[in-house]
């Protein structure tokens, strides 16, 4: 083969190869196409089996046929055979031994020609009861198989609408809520601390200061006042 061939050759391959695994994979996503495809192919097998038994069962009719006429034939010879000795034809009972000596080596040779094609009609029909078997299996086995699967798949659909409903889910659902209102007190705090930092709120608070300041100096004054009238009736 040629370098080119070869490469050819080696390309059909990996092709075949690729396409192999192709199949595999569509196979195992959609498996009814798997069993639709084995059971296309031994119903296949069992109609080119069934054409070669029809063969087998027809050659082995032919050969007990033709044994049946050479059994009468044969009978027929040797009762002619009987006849000519009875009668004293020596010429013709000679001629007749021949004739039955052929006949009886056929007939021995049809037999065995018949047992062997009885049996191989036999092999054949066995043969093809069990591909009929196996396709009839392999029917029920699709339909089985692919009820576990829709099981399978309706359990599975199931348990993940129980995980969505399940309580993690929920608690991971209030984590988002409870960050969110953390945020929000978070801003509110932060709005009350810039007011507290800024200019006029010092302002205001040194206000409050020097108001209390003032107040307290009134205060002592009018203690002092009121000490003092004390101080004046006492002379």
């Amino acid at each position: 083969m040629s370098e080119g061939g070869g490469f050819f050759a080696r390309i059909g391959n990996l092709w075949k190869g690729f396409l192999s695994l192709w199949i595999s994979d569509i196979e195992k996503e959609h498996p009814e196409i798997a069993y639709e495809n084995a059971i296309n192919g031994m119903i296949e097998k069992y109609s080119k089996l069934k054409k070669a038994t029809a063969a087998i069962i027809r050659r082995r009719d032919d050969i007990s046929s033709r044994l049946q006429t050479q059994i009468k034939e044969l009978q027929q010879v040797s009762a002619d055979l009987d006849t000519a000795v009875q009668t004293g034809q020596d010429d013709l009972s000679l001629v007749l031994i021949q004739k039955k000596n052929a006949l009886e080596k056929e007939v021995a040779e049809l037999k065995t020609e018949a047992d062997e094609a009885s049996k191989e009609a036999d092999s054949a029909k066995a043969s093809l009861m069990q591909v009929q078997g196996e396709i009839k299996k392999l029917k029920g086995e699709k339909d089985q198989m692919l009820a576990k699967m829709e099981s399978a798949k309706a359990k599975i659909r199931i348990q993940e609408q129980l995980d969505g409903l399940s309580v993690d889910a929920e608690v991971k659902a209030l984590d988002g809520v409870r960050e969110h209102i953390k945020n929000t007190v978070a801003q509110a705090s932060l709005g009350k601390e810039l007011q507290e930092s800024s200019l006029d709120s010092k302002l205001a608070a040194l206000r409050q200061q020097t108001g209390d300041v003032t107040a307290k100096a009134q205060l002592e004054q009018l203690k002092a006042q009121i000490a003092a009238k004390k101080a004046q009736k006492t002379v």
